[in-house]
């Protein structure tokens, strides 16, 4: 046990050093990708590195205001929380510079009075006429209508120190760094083309949330970007759910067992005799049998289900760990919306140990299972 643990502990800590670099000769030129991090970071809550993307942004061509101005506006998409605490950071690094003689510039902060007959729910309604390409009301919840209309796209997005490609540049990269936002980062990654981005530019923005934020937040960019792009997106760059952020390989299709498994399952051989499985939403392997050895299961990242013949089934979450008596009768897989990993190896093994491989699990059983 001792020494897969100190397996599981170096493999975890290889992935997670083996960051990207970002890439050079973007569309995004410098700034833009500046913003990019600092919104992704922003929502993500990963203030450490959002210490260290501002002060570099600062040292390539973001200003104090522009800076403020974005993580302003990501209130209200990421919470008051979450900006206030970045907006604490970056007062950090104004001081931190300060001290160390860094030059630091500020930027023209946005003083413009908005004029007396300045009308937020119509000025508002023409800009989100813009992003959508539609004239858009929700109609549901007229409150939340109002609050769209008359303050983020009215109020908001009247300020001047951001274009409104750059709100945009914001906007997307600060939602692809929230987990279930998908169908709101489908409709800003469109609307940022109406609102005067790239589509050069919107494609370099997985690259650098890769690069800054994590390989989740950037999978869930590229495919919302793909979408209104028209192009494909390889299946290793796709989101993963469950496992989005595992540090986990995921290896390569478990051919020599596909017989015996219903739905796609990965194999990656770790050090000495232990190795990852990894189960697509749905996967699950056949019933079977582990004569005269035990078999161990760590489970390391999403969801998944284990059940012995005759006994209801256990469900399976990161840190649970299941010892399969020799000779039972068992099977286990991921849940139905979910990918899984386990950990596997086979302890306590006699002589003439082998498996023997069973009959699938039923779909209704299986569709039991929530």
């Amino acid at each position: 046990m001792k020494t897969i643990l100190g397996t599981m502990l170096a493999i975890a800590m290889l992935l997670g050093g083996n960051q990207i670099k970002a890439q050079q000769n973007m569309a995004l030129d410098a700034r833009q990708q500046g913003l990019s991090a600092i919104a992704g970071l922003e929502a993500k809550g990963d203030l450490e590195n959002l210490s260290k993307a501002i002060d570099d942004a600062l040292d390539n061509g973001l200003t104090v205001s522009e800076i403020k101005e974005a993580l302003s506006q990501l209130y209200a998409y990421t919470g008051f929380p979450r900006s206030l605490n970045a907006l604490g950071i970056l007062q950090k690094v104004i001081n931190t510079r300060k001290e160390t003689g860094k030059e630091t510039p500020m930027g023209q902060d946005d003083s413009t009075v908005l004029p007396k007959d300045f009308d937020a729910l119509k000025t508002g309604a023409e800009v989100q006429t813009k992003l959508s390409g539609r004239p858009f009301d929700y109609t549901f919840a007229p409150r939340t209508d109002y609050y769209l209309k008359a303050h983020l796209f009215g109020d908001i997005f009247a300020g001047k120190v951001l274009s409104h490609s750059d709100r945009e540049i914001v906007t997307v990269s600060a939602i692809a760094s929230l987990p279930g936002c998908e169908p709101q980062l489908l409709a800003h990654a469109r609307g940022a083309l109406n609102m005067g981005v790239k589509k050069e530019e919107l494609q370099d923005i997985p690259a650098v949330l890769e690069a800054k934020v994590g390989k989740a937040e950037a999978a869930r960019s590229r495919e919302a970007i793909a979408k209104v792009s028209g192009t494909e997106v390889a299946e290793a760059q796709r989101v993963r759910k469950g496992i989005e952020n595992s540090p986990w390989p995921i290896g390569e299709p478990n051919v020599n067992y596909a017989q015996y498994f219903d739905g796609n399952s990965y194999l990656a051989p770790l050090e000495g005799v232990a190795s990852n499985v990894t189960f697509e939403p749905g996967c699950r392997n056949h019933w079977h049998i582990h004569h005269k050895s035990v078999q161990v299961l760590i489970c390391v990242a999403g969801r998944g289900w284990y059940q012995e013949w005759g006994k209801p089934a256990i469900e399976l979450t990161p840190g649970k760990i299941i010892a399969i008596p020799a000779e039972a009768k068992h099977w286990h897989g991921a849940a139905r919306d979910s990918w899984f990993q386990h950990i596997a190896y086979v302890t306590q093994a006699e002589e003439g140990a082998s498996n023997e491989w069973l009959e699938p699990v039923s779909e209704e059983d299986y569709n039991r299972l929530r």
